[in-house]
C-alpha cells in the first residue's frame, strides 16, 4: 500500500486574454438562439475553473502516479465563488491545495480547491472540486472532502422556466478547442468506447456553462458577470444528437436560480445553482 500525505500547493500563472475570454463565450454560445456575445465578451464564472483546470488535473493525476493501471478521471461537482471578474490583460495565480482523499468501492474521491489571485494578492475567485480517480486503490486516505451544499432558499419562488438543446459533435470540440480540455473521450468515439461510453461525451463543465448562458439571457439582461457563484453535481454524461433540457427555477428577486440539467436517459446535471448579484446602478441622469 502506497502511504500518501497531503500534497504541497501547487501555483501556476497565467495572462487573461480577450481573445480566450471571447473564444470560450463563443463556444459556449454556439446552440445558443442568440450565439453572439460581441469580441468584447466578459468573463464567464467557468474561466476561473479553465485556468485551474490543468493544474488541478496534473495534481490530483500526481496522486495516482503508483498505480498498476492508468486512472481515469471522473468530474463529480463543482462549485465557483467569484469574488472580481476576470478582466483581459490581468495575470493571474492558480494556487492548488489537494484537501482530502477517500477510499470508495469504485476508485479514490479527492478534493480540491484552487485560489484564482491577482499580482497585487486581490482575490479574484475560489473553486472547490470533487472528483473521482477511477479505479485507484493504492492512495492512504488522508485530509478531509468537505460537503458542497447548495444555498438555502433566499426568498419567494419566482416562476420556472426551460430550454431544450442538442449537443453536436462540432459544439463539444470547440469547447475542447476554447477550454484547452483535450481529454479523448470528448474528442474520439474509440477512446470513449474504451472508457464505458457509448461515443464522444460533451464536457461536464460545458453543461454548466451553458446553463449559466441562459440564467445570464434571461434573468442578468444578459450580463454574465452578475453571476457571482455556482455549482452543481455531475450525475450523467451527455452525448451528441440527445436533447439536453435546462429546467430553471428562479426565486423572485431574482438572487438565486436552481437548475437541473436532464437528457432522455436522465440528469446530467444536479443540484444546480447560480447566485446572482443586483443590476449596477444607471449613472446619475441615466433612466431605464
Amino acid at each position: 500500500m502506497t502511504t500518501t500525505t497531503p500534497t504541497p500547493a501547487h501555483t501556476t500563472q497565467h495572462t487573461v486574454t480577450q481573445d480566450e475570454v471571447s473564444a470560450l463565450r463563443a463556444a459556449v454560445r454556439a446552440i445558443l438562439p442568440d450565439p453572439a456575445c460581441g469580441t468584447h465578451c466578459a468573463a464567464s464564472p467557468v474561466h476561473a475553473f479553465v485556468l485551474a483546470h490543468t493544474l488541478a488535473d496534473a495534481t490530483v493525476r500526481e496522486l495516482a502516479a503508483a498505480e498498476p493501471e492508468p486512472v481515469s478521471v471522473v468530474h463529480l461537482g463543482q462549485d465557483i465563488r467569484i469574488e472580481r471578474p476576470l478582466r483581459p490583460g490581468e495575470q493571474i495565480t492558480v494556487t492548488l491545495d489537494v484537501l482530502g482523499a477517500r477510499r470508495e468501492p469504485r476508485g479514490t474521491r479527492v478534493a480540491v480547491r484552487a485560489r484564482l489571485t491577482g499580482p497585487d494578492g486581490t482575490s479574484h475567485a475560489e473553486l472547490l472540486t470533487g472528483a473521482l480517480l477511477l479505479g485507484a486503490s493504492t492512495i492512504e486516505p488522508f485530509g478531509q472532502i468537505p460537503s458542497q451544499p447548495s444555498p438555502a432558499p433566499l426568498g419567494e419562488a419566482g416562476g420556472t422556466a426551460h430550454a431544450e438543446h442538442r449537443p453536436t459533435p462540432q459544439w463539444i470540440r470547440g469547447y475542447a478547442q476554447a477550454s484547452g480540455d483535450l481529454n479523448p473521450i470528448h474528442l474520439d468515439a474509440l477512446a470513449a468506447r474504451d472508457a464505458g461510453f457509448p461515443t464522444v461525451i460533451a464536457h461536464g463543465m460545458s453543461v454548466l456553462a451553458l446553463a449559466l448562458e441562459e440564467i445570464a439571457d434571461r434573468y442578468a439582461d444578459g450580463d454574465i458577470t452578475r453571476i457571482v457563484a455556482t455549482g452543481g453535481r455531475f450525475s450523467a454524461p451527455v452525448v451528441p444528437g440527445a436533447t439536453l433540457r435546462v429546467e430553471l427555477a428562479p426565486d423572485a428577486a431574482p438572487t438565486l436560480v436552481r437548475f437541473t440539467c436532464r437528457t432522455p436517459d436522465g440528469i446530467a446535471l444536479k443540484n444546480g445553482w447560480a447566485q446572482l448579484a443586483p443590476a449596477a446602478p444607471l449613472p446619475d441622469g441615466h433612466h431605464d
